[in-house]
């Protein structure tokens, strides 16, 4: 409140104006804010901390019947290039990587774009998942029953399997992105692993990028082989 206050002395000449002192009291405003905040505390829905689940691959397996086996048909190789540059591969390649065939991609909302082509691949399994939101949304299902159906739809036979492998010029926004992709696209199963010397190859080969450092020996072995 705001309180005003007189210095009236006796002797004040005859024409000279009166001082007037004035002192704001903030007190109140204090509580005013501080009640504006609990407001804003209790009314507010605080953000959650979203994650993802990403499979590595365990080191301490030595037994090839007890990981996961991908079949040929299933198997989506994507690698992270130079430049924020995407690139993609099907199914498992051989030795020498002679029958290998490297795709450049993107992370656009493009035809010949990540996600269109995870969207291709996976379609059976989106479309049923979509079926599960409707009724989810019509609450003809429990979030238990959705998230239980939604989990077996996603390990279906004939879903793909994305393996993703970034260079040493890959950006964490990359990956992020990639990720991103994998939720959206309903991908069930992907896991991230470090690239491969034969990948390396790949890049080096389709982009003629001498920066994608592969061993020498690796690079005698493939192109004879392929001789």
């Amino acid at each position: 409140m705001a309180e005003i206050q007189e210095n009236d002395s006796g002797g004040r000449k005859k024409g000279k104006q009166k001082k007037i002192a004035i002192r704001v009291d903030f007190t109140p405003m204090v509580d005013m804010n501080m009640l504006l905040i609990t407001f804003f505390m209790l009314c507010t829905t605080m953000s959650k901390p979203q994650t993802m689940e990403i499979s590595m691959p365990r080191k301490d397996v030595k037994d090839e019947s007890e990981q996961d086996k991908l079949k040929a048909s299933e198997a989506i190789t994507v690698l992270l290039g130079k430049d924020n540059k995407v690139y993609y591969y099907e199914g498992l390649p051989s030795e020498n990587y002679e029958n290998t065939t490297l795709v450049e991609t993107n992370f656009s909302a493009d035809p010949d774009g990540l996600r269109a082509y995870l969207l291709r691949r996976n379609g059976s399994i989106v479309q049923k998942i979509s079926e599960l939101d409707q009724r989810k949304k019509n609450l003809e299902i429990t979030d238990t029953t959705y998230n239980r159906e939604v989990s077996t739809i996603k390990k279906e036979k004939g879903a793909p399997a994305v393996v993703i492998k970034a260079s040493d010029f890959a950006t964490y926004t990359n990956l992020m992105d990639v990720l991103d992709e994998m939720l959206i696209c309903k991908i069930g199963r992907y896991s991230i692993v470090d690239i491969e010397q034969g990948d390396l190859f790949l890049l080096k080969e389709f982009t003629k990028d001498e920066s994608y450092v592969v061993h020498q020996e690796v690079i005698e072995e493939i192109v004879y082989e392929e001789q």
